[in-house]
């Protein structure tokens, strides 16, 4: 290594945000090599339409990987929902950090809660997922379909020109760019699921082994549980063929040595919803049987949503 790591990332200010913070733990970790972040333009950061339209699977993470491949970077940071769930020929998953906070936030004006918003009231994702909980929830709100940066989904509630009552924003996000102020509500992963992987991040690598410095930095880094977790989550996406946008919910966590894993499948328009729970024992915490165990466990939950009739409600991504 020439002791300069080149670490690929989008341009947004909160990828930014976390690609900087991982890459100064893995300067660190690598004895105090320089950084140069590469800013990559995605499909995702240009295009207006709606995730639904424009299909969720990999248009944030494409870019960024054809830049790792070129050689133009050493290493990528996705958020690691954004990443598809299918294994990449030429890639491989150096790390994966310890997960921040997977909830989804309400961001509203005048400090209102979801319970608290008045009929009507205008709230906007771009989620396909967050937007068949909220009609779910609240089938009395307006649901606006939204894109674009922190700063403009809060700027359309807080801002001078406010034209909506509240967002919904994850909270990791929220926090790594230091506007958690701007949450007026938290909502709890057990009634409110979020994305399988949401709060995480990827750090993802070419599939030959690198120079020996970086690669015990990538393992400094890695979190095991949150792997783990992880893996669980979006091999429930894997097996119901379902791209990052579609509406899925998956949390998993390691507790008392037992991998628990909840996946809910809504339907578009949030009138029909299943869900389905299982644990796994891992024989260790060794990242081989962890990874084990998140198979396991995903296995049985993808088995159980199809057979109640999952790919009637989120069909497989080729289908739609």
């Amino acid at each position: 290594m020439s002791g300069v790591i080149r670490v690929g990332t989008r341009g947004s200010a909160l990828a930014v945000a976390q690609t900087s913070w991982i890459s100064e733990r893995i300067a660190k970790a690598a004895g105090g090599a320089e950084i140069e972040l590469v800013q990559v333009t995605t499909h995702g950061d240009t295009s207006r339409a709606s995730l639904s339209e424009i299909g969720g699977e990999g248009v944030f993470a494409a870019a960024l990987r054809e830049s790792l491949l070129a050689g133009d970077c050493d290493l990528v940071v996705h958020s690691l929902k954004d990443l598809p769930t299918s294994e990449h020929d030429g890639l491989r998953l150096g790390a994966v950090p310890k997960r921040a906070d997977a909830r989804d936030a309400l961001c509203a004006r005048d400090g209102l809660t979801l319970d608290e918003l008045p009929e009507g009231a205008r709230v906007g994702t771009g989620s396909p997922r967050r937007i068949a909980q909220l009609k779910a929830a609240r089938p009395d709100l307006e649901v606006v379909d939204i894109r674009g940066n922190v700063d403009t989904r809060l700027g359309r509630v807080l801002g001078a020109d406010a034209d909506l009552d509240a967002v919904l924003l994850a909270a990791a996000g929220l926090g790594r760019l230091g506007r958690s102020e701007a949450v007026t509500e938290l909502l709890e992963l057990d009634v409110w699921p979020t994305a399988p992987g949401q709060g995480a991040l990827a750090i993802e690598v070419r599939r030959e082994r690198g120079d020996r410095l970086l690669e015990q930095a990538l393992e400094s880094v890695d979190h095991r549980s949150t792997r783990a977790s992880v893996l669980a989550e979006r091999l429930v996406l894997a097996g119901l063929e379902a791209g990052c946008a579609a509406p899925v919910a998956a949390t998993s966590f390691l507790e008392d040595e037992l991998l628990f894993l909840t996946a809910t499948v809504y339907s578009a328009d949030g009138t029909r919803r299943l869900t389905s729970s299982h644990a796994a024992t891992p024989e260790s915490r060794s990242a081989a049987d962890l990874a084990d165990a998140a198979s396991d466990v995903a296995a049985r939950v993808v088995a159980e949503l199809l057979g109640n009739g999952a790919a009637e409600l989120a069909p497989p991504e080729e289908t739609r």
